[in-house]
């Protein structure tokens, strides 16, 4: 029977879906933020305390992988994985902040409905960290966020071009299209942890 001299550290899989859990407060802040016709502007303060924490769990995570021999994953993938689930946290803390830097005052289409997708995907992030673990079910997860992140593309489209039709003062128009495309941009960074698992999964299915 084989065994190990040196187990393996397992404590990356708790240690990922601590981060996730992070990642669904900070996009269930956003939603809140995006909610009313008026942005709640003082929600940037709550997002930013979480993105903090994010970027204490990825540094937890990064040392964890320094001083131990034999882990679960690849070491390029706990290193990958972890930077990209930091990098979902990262464009939700720039949407929120860009919105109240812009003083951004009532909510336009687009902006609420990106920030439900937002939700969706870090749902479907933490859910497929569980699958990740118990070696199962990844695959439904990673195309449910694919399918989530081509439906933010579709939003993002439409809210632009009625952006650009429907506003008439030029220096909104350029906060309001930056403000979509960084809520896209968060969507994005969700669609690259599915690829992330979907490379792990490749290797180790």
């Amino acid at each position: 029977m084989a065994f190990r001299l040196l187990p393996r550290e397992e404590k990356f899989y708790s240690d990922f879906q601590a981060l996730a859990d992070e990642l669904k407060r900070g996009a269930r802040l956003l939603e809140e933020m995006l909610a009313p016709e008026r942005p709640i502007w003082d929600k940037a303060d709550e997002i930013k305390e979480v993105e903090h924490k994010c970027d204490y769990l990825t540094h937890e995570i990064i040392q964890r992988l320094n001083r131990t021999f034999v882990t679960p994953l690849d070491r390029e993938d706990i290193f990958a994985l972890a930077r990209s689930l930091d990098d979902v946290m990262d464009a939700i803390d720039a949407s929120a902040t860009l919105v109240r830097l812009y003083r951004l005052d009532s909510v336009r289409f687009g902006a609420r409905e990106q920030a439900h997708i937002i939700s969706a995907c870090t749902e479907q992030v933490r859910l497929g960290l569980g699958a990740l673990e118990q070696k199962k079910g990844l695959a439904t997860h990673a195309i449910e966020i694919n399918r989530l992140e081509n439906e933010a593309d579709r939003i993002h489209q439409l809210a632009v071009t009625k952006l650009f039709e429907d506003e008439r003062d030029p220096i909104l128009v350029m906060k309001w299209k930056e403000a979509l495309d960084f809520l896209e941009d968060a969507s994005d960074r969700c669609e690259d942890v599915a690829n992330v698992l979907e490379g792990v999964m490749v290797k180790h299915g």
